[in-house]
């Protein structure tokens, strides 16, 4: 397992979130992986 920090631009606005993810990850699933937490915060 790795940690990365990732920054995502999202409806305009730009968050940085981290992610905890496998060590074979591939960028474009850290990228989802980074979408997917941020939107998911932004609508609870």
């Amino acid at each position: 397992m790795k940690e990365i920090t990732v920054t995502v631009d999202y409806e305009g606005l730009k968050y940085q979130t981290n992610i905890i993810t496998n060590k074979e990850a591939c960028e474009d699933e850290i990228r989802k992986q980074a979408e997917d937490q941020i939107r998911r915060q932004l609508n609870n």
